[in-house]
């Protein structure tokens, strides 16, 4: 299946989940793609001031890393283009409306919503309800 590009097929057709775990960021500094990489960190960035990880809350507790703030992911499961006009903004106008905050994080195959972990639930039914609606909007 191809990538899809249009905003109404993508809200309509997701299905939003939370995966199982808690995640954080932590920054390294002076830190380099590769370092930590026994961590499994669910992604990376590389960024001036070091290298960003995401990893799994035990994992960073494990290896004594501090961070701020607890997430829980949730992946939107539908196949999104890098090249979709929209669906970031659309997600997160609809989490900004409960005044929930959203680090989003592109992949090549789907869209990873990071929420603060308290209020992932709520998060979770927002997604949700818009993609409901946009499904409903496509049918009728």
């Amino acid at each position: 299946m191809s990538a899809i590009t249009d905003l109404d097929i993508l809200l309509g057709s997701m299905s939003p989940c939370a995966s199982d775990g808690q995640f954080v960021f932590c920054c390294i500094a002076d830190g380099r793609y590769g370092m930590h990489a026994e961590l499994a960190p669910v992604a990376s960035f590389q960024e001036q001031e070091g290298l960003t990880l995401v990893l799994p809350q035990q994992a960073a507790e494990r290896a004594g890393l501090a961070y701020e703030g607890v997430f829980a992911m949730i992946t939107l499961n539908v196949h999104s283009s890098l090249a979709a006009v929209g669906l970031t903004a659309a997600v997160a106008a609809e989490l900004t409306k409960a005044g929930i905050s959203a680090n989003v994080l592109a992949a090549c195959f789907h869209d990873h919503i990071f929420v603060p972990a308290a209020r992932a639930s709520e998060a979770l039914a927002a997604l949700n309800a818009l993609a409901q609606r946009h499904a409903a909007n496509r049918a009728g």
